[in-house]
């Protein structure tokens, strides 16, 4: 005995892929005016108070909305048309970039105002992440979600390449008040995109609707989820546990290079760095990366562990570019990845608290690395590897050296190990290394394509 019943496969075609053509560019102008405001002001911050503290502690005002407040910003974006809730977010970003401006010319600007701005900041951009991954689903056939992952990171690359350099210039030539004006009219750039376009939203299933009647349901309705599909659970694992690695190596970036070198030559190292991430974002961009796209996040991990491991075993500022260079190449490959296998295999309606859910639990190891970091190197490798250091005379120490920075080092080095490690026991995991054919692609269905399935338009039936 057979029944039929009415599905909606209809993939998303040539009109709503214009539509993602000019959020991206809005999005990507903004991106590169929020990396000119970033750089000059963490500039200031340096410049006013000196302290390497302060700069750390303006990145994790920034983060930590991110890690706390996604679960709710995921079940307000299910709830609301993502269009609308992309708009909230830059205009929320604009206004803090508005109160800098306006504390900057009125010379009232101080440190902590950065700190306040930068929370808000972040809490506007934890509503962006979850919204604009949501409404890609919708815009982009699933066999383009790879190409689309790494045109989002376009962006990024853009920035880390040019916003330093441009700010920069800026900064001294007309004040950072210039700077943080012209991220404003980026902002107003964005926000004017997606008021021209329209945003198809999905289909809600009964489930859905009974997880929305609180925040609360919404919020472990994002969990279950993911617990259910368990190869994308240890997905966002493996992911908490890079990031937890990798965000060790940002507060120490500088410090090693100008371990080595002068400062002009660490600005050349980190242009380098920000070339190898832009070209592997137009590689994943044009390549759409692996069919098994478990592959290209794994594989990306140990490639870049490979390349942390050369930091430590030669005091070489050329060295270091070419490493750096290497690893960030495979970055956008990485994410890009990643972002389609969620994208892939989540359903559309419920994308935003999923995905909130996932950045939480994926980014709450992220304030940890960065806390860790420096009492790691001052407390524990530095000492290690001091002259007269426990590993000085040891196959460690003849192989890497000793002395100030080396134990900086032997830090980059076992990132590089642990990130490695982490990668192959992922591979080594079955319910991650099969996840792109154990869990099911999702079908996109519109409200629109329902209501004409219910006029009984449009409509492919299927025998179950």
């Amino acid at each position: 005995m057979s029944e039929t019943k009415a599905h909606l496969t209809q993939e998303p075609g040539p009109q709503t892929m214009r539509t993602f053509y000019l959020i991206w560019f809005g999005q990507l102008v903004s991106t590169l005016g929020s990396g000119l405001t970033g750089f000059a002001l963490g500039v200031y911050i340096y410049q006013t108070t000196q302290s390497t503290t302060a700069f750390a502690l303006a990145m994790l005002a920034f983060t930590v909305p991110g890690v706390f407040f996604s679960p709710v910003a995921g079940a307000l974006v299910d709830r609301f048309p993502r269009r609308w809730m992309m708009i909230l977010s830059d205009v929320g970003a604009g206004l803090t970039t508005l109160a800098i401006f306006l504390l900057l010319v009125s010379g009232k600007l101080e440190v902590w105002h950065i700190f306040v701005t930068n929370f808000f900041n972040g809490l506007f951009n934890t509503f962006q992440w979850p919204a604009q991954s949501a409404a890609t689903t919708m815009l982009v056939p699933q066999s383009q979600l790879g190409r689309a992952g790494g045109m989002v990171q376009i962006g990024e690359g853009i920035s880390q390449l040019l916003s330093p350099a441009i700010a920069g210039v800026m900064f001294v030539t007309w004040g950072m008040a210039s700077v943080v004006f012209i991220d404003l009219i980026t902002m107003s750039i964005a926000v004017g995109t997606l008021l021209l376009i329209s945003i198809p939203e999905p289909v809600r299933s009964h489930e859905e609707q009974e997880s929305r009647k609180s925040i609360s349901k919404s919020i472990r309705f994002g969990l279950d989820y993911i617990r259910a599909r368990r190869g994308l659970f240890y997905l966002l694992m493996y992911f908490a546990t890079i990031n937890l690695l990798f965000n060790m190596i940002g507060p120490l970036w500088t410090p090693l290079l100008l371990n080595l070198g002068t400062p002009d030559q660490a600005g050349f190292v980190g242009s380098i760095v920000g070339v190898g991430m832009l070209l592997g974002t137009f590689v994943m961009s044009a390549w759409g990366g692996p069919k098994r796209r478990v592959y290209g996040v794994l594989g990306s991990g140990i490639w870049t562990g490979a390349m942390l491991l050369l930091l430590g075993f030669k005091a070489s500022v050329p060295l270091i570019a070419i490493s750096g260079f290497l690893a960030m190449f495979v970055f956008p490959i990485m994410n890009g990845s990643s972002q389609a296998l969620w994208q892939s295999k989540t359903d559309p309606d419920v994308q935003g608290r999923v995905f909130s859910v996932r950045r939480m639990l994926a980014q709450f190891t992220v304030p940890i690395g960065i806390l860790l970091s420096g009492p790691l190197v001052d407390g524990v490798f530095e000492p290690l590897m001091a002259q007269s250091g426990a590993l000085a005379n040891t196959f460690v120490g003849q192989i890497m050296g000793t002395g100030q920075g080396r134990g900086l080092a032997l830090l980059f080095v076992c990132i590089g190990l642990a990130i490695m490690l982490a990668s192959l026991i992922g591979l080594s995991n079955p319910r991650l290394r099969n996840v792109d054919t154990e869990i099911p692609n999702i079908k996109i269905k519109t409200q629109s394509e329902a209501e004409a399935a219910k006029e009984g338009l449009g409509v492919e039936a299927s025998t179950v």
